[in-house]
């Protein structure tokens, strides 16, 4: 029977998003899984993934907040801005106070220009600039509008900082600690990244890859899934009738008087069996654009 779920994983630092992806087709035995949002190697935590028919509904997650919590290293910048690349100056003593550095990252909050780091999957001319960046071909990046809605430092103890952030989707972490460092005029990188939720997921509801394994190999998988009226909570959810379960199943439109003011709803059969995402056409009539049955 094919998994139509959403599973949040705790992704283990040294793997792609993609490792995780095809590490959880193997476990779970679903060649439809999807994950919505890609974390560096170099980070670890909140990956939700979309199995089965839950891939169609990563259109809805692609401007989803992220929340991230981690360390960043004063005193040198790297060509990667993170630990994994190569250091691209001499480290510098670091003799700055944690006021200092709060000052620093006072403008860094709130809706901002971004450039992408050079080793991203950004394209230049249809290529992404990390291939060639590897290649040491200079890498033009242009400014994003993102918006950084917290930037807290937390601790500084030495040339370490820890920080916690909440960003819009497509924000840059990495790019948060190298534009710091220029602020501060010391350099800087990102040492370690965990990112603590995705939109409505959170870490709370995260599984390893090995419990993961353990649960599918003990036959309860079941208890790891996010139970589908806890997914996009800020769409309103409806029970369907049978009829309109059947008229959902032709692509056919349903009347939902009781959903008259909502763009978008959850359509259910039952308590727990996510059908549909249905789109008000007009009045209380809705179209039923990404149908899951």
């Amino acid at each position: 029977m094919p998994l139509n779920a959403v599973m949040v994983v705790d992704k283990p630092a040294g793997w792609t998003s993609h490792d995780v992806v095809a590490k959880v087709r193997r476990i779970v035995g679903e060649r439809s899984v999807g994950h919505l949002g890609t974390l560096d190697p170099l980070a670890t935590g909140v990956l939700p993934l979309v199995l089965g028919r839950m891939t169609r509904l990563c259109q809805f997650y692609t401007g989803a907040e992220k929340t991230y919590e981690g360390t960043i290293r004063l005193g040198f910048a790297t060509d990667t801005y993170d630990a994994d690349g190569e250091p691209v100056s001499e480290p510098q003593a670091v003799k700055i106070t944690l006021e200092q550095v709060i000052a620093a990252a006072a403008p860094l909050l709130g809706p901002i220009q971004q450039v992408p780091p050079p080793f991203s999957a950004k394209k230049v001319q249809g290529v992404p600039a990390y291939k060639l960046a590897r290649r040491k071909q200079e890498v033009e990046l242009q400014p994003v509008e993102v918006e950084v809605k917290e930037f807290t430092i937390c601790s500084l103890e030495g040339d370490m900082l820890e920080f916690r952030c909440r960003v819009s989707s497509g924000t840059y972490v990495r790019s948060l600690a190298h534009e710091l460092g220029q602020k501060l005029g010391i350099g800087a990188h990102l040492a370690s990244l965990r990112r603590t939720a995705v939109g409505e997921f959170a870490i709370e509801q995260a599984h390893t890859l090995d419990y993961i394994g353990q649960a599918a190999a003990q036959d309860r998988l079941d208890d790891l899934l996010v139970h589908p009226r806890r997914v996009l909570p800020h769409i309103p959810s409806v029970t369907a009738t049978e009829e309109d379960v059947g008229r959902i199943r032709h692509g056919r439109t349903v009347n939902l008087p009781e959903m008259s003011r909502s763009p978008w709803v959850k359509v259910f059969a039952g308590q727990a069996e996510l059908i549909c995402l249905a789109r008000r056409m007009a009045g209380t009539l809705f179209h039923p654009k990404v149908v899951l049955i």
